[in-house]
């Protein structure tokens, strides 16, 4: 098969890093790709939100598989362009979409699902929100409604701190996504994800993951799009994955089914638990990001067969075969992130760390300039490791990322504390 992915960061590393091993892959390209995807796979460079341009290039390139990394390409429809073109497609359509594209939409259907998650306000009005804020008080969660690349969400512990989110978001702080806003009750507890994949019909879940949202050790600071994950959580129990899948997941795809929107892809459920009970959090429509780094460390070339399936409407017939072990992924990010971070830096050393089904450094935000690799985003290296207990992967990840010469970046020293 000639496969194409699409995307550049760390996520999309490991997709292709996961899709290679499989002898099934003759030809793969990622677009555009980093200077660590650039070692396995060819890179090519157009505009991925263009479904056009995508489908032009998939048709020049005699591409036989489409797998849609990122959110926003899905978000205006890039999946429903080439299906519409005959290319077999992994990633849902821009209405399905909508479940990341749009929180308030995701509030509705939740409700018409009877899916257990936080109460909620939508407001397109700055005065109309804060008014809601004070009648309600702090703690409080104040998300922009659209896509901010996993950051349009301030969990507010005083009235200001929402009172000013407010001020932020519809001063234009988040672009577009910030023009309209959801509020939602503070949800105690443990966060966790879920991730199933979904082929219109049928459910499938692929495994669980806790991801570190805060820049800060001891989940201290800002968030962050994540600084780091591990799989499996062992919060989310079989009981309470079960209890997810029948109350929350299933009900979900069922209502999107019902109204002519049936979903096709891998869904990413992120939940709060508390007593032994889940609460959707949020959805995303696309593999998180690290999270997706221990989840394709863990599956390996099986993830392929798993995607196809779900493009094929085969998933009825598909199972996950998993090893019994452990990933953990820890973030190096440029320094000052999430704020303002300085790009070019060079990372040294990265030659020397191993690479291999239990040890690989998936590439976020790099750039290469010659035989050197330059930082060039926010978020640049995620430093993954398997092992026979978390523990053992934990060791194994520190250890390749105190090899990595990097005066530039930082990462948290406490990634999995949680279930340590």
């Amino acid at each position: 098969m000639n496969i194409l992915i699409l995307g550049s960061g760390g996520r999309e590393h490991a997709l292709a890093w996961a899709v290679k091993q499989n002898p099934k892959c003759d030809r793969l390209i990622v677009a555009p790709g980093n200077a660590g995807i650039a070692q396995i796979a060819e890179c090519a460079n157009f505009d991925i939100e263009n479904g056009a341009e995508v489908v032009d290039f998939a048709s020049e390139n005699a591409i036989d598989f489409v797998i849609v990394g990122p959110e926003a390409p899905l978000a205006v429809g890039v999946a429903d362009r080439l299906r519409e073109a005959g290319f077999l497609t992994f990633g849902p359509s821009e209405a399905a979409a909508r479940l990341e594209s749009s929180k308030s939409f995701t509030k509705e259907i939740c409700v018409a699902a009877n899916a257990p998650t936080a109460g909620y306000g939508h407001f397109t009005d700055a005065e109309a929100a804060k008014a809601h804020i004070r009648e309600n008080g702090a703690p409080i969660v104040v998300k922009a409604d659209g896509l901010a690349a996993g950051k349009g969400v301030i969990v507010a512990m005083d009235e200001q701190t929402a009172l000013d989110a407010i001020d932020d978001m519809f001063g234009g702080a988040f672009g577009g996504a910030g023009a309209e806003v959801v509020i939602e009750e503070f949800m105690e507890g443990e966060e966790a994800s879920l991730f199933v994949l979904v082929d219109g019909e049928e459910v499938l879940s692929v495994g669980t993951a806790q991801d570190h949202k805060r820049v800060g050790e001891g989940d201290t600071g800002l968030n962050t799009g994540g600084m780091g994950a591990y799989s499996p959580a062992p919060v989310l129990s079989a009981e309470i994955e079960a209890k997810a899948m029948e109350e929350i997941v299933k009900p979900t795809m069922r209502v999107m089914k019902e109204r002519g929107m049936p979903y096709q892809g891998v869904l990413y459920a992120g939940l709060m638990i508390k007593d032994g009970e889940p609460r959707l959090v949020e959805y995303n429509v696309r593999f998180g990001d690290p999270e997706c780094q221990v989840l394709m460390m863990r599956l390996g070339a099986q993830a392929l067969d798993l995607m196809q399936a779900v493009a094929e409407g085969r998933l009825a017939e598909a199972q996950v075969n998993w090893a019994d072990d452990h990933a953990m992924t820890v973030v190096m990010a440029a320094n000052g992130y999430p704020g303002s971070y300085e790009k070019g830096s060079e990372i040294k050393g990265l030659g020397d760390l191993p690479s291999d089904s239990m040890n690989y450094v998936f590439h976020a935000g790099t750039k290469a300039d010659g035989a050197a690799v330059l930082a060039s985003g926010g978020r640049v290296l995620n430093v993954t490791a398997r092992g026979a207990s978390l523990r053992e992967a934990r060791d194994r990840a520190y250890a390749m990322v105190e090899s990595v010469d990097w005066p530039g970046g930082f990462y948290r020293k406490d990634i999995g504390w949680r279930a340590l």
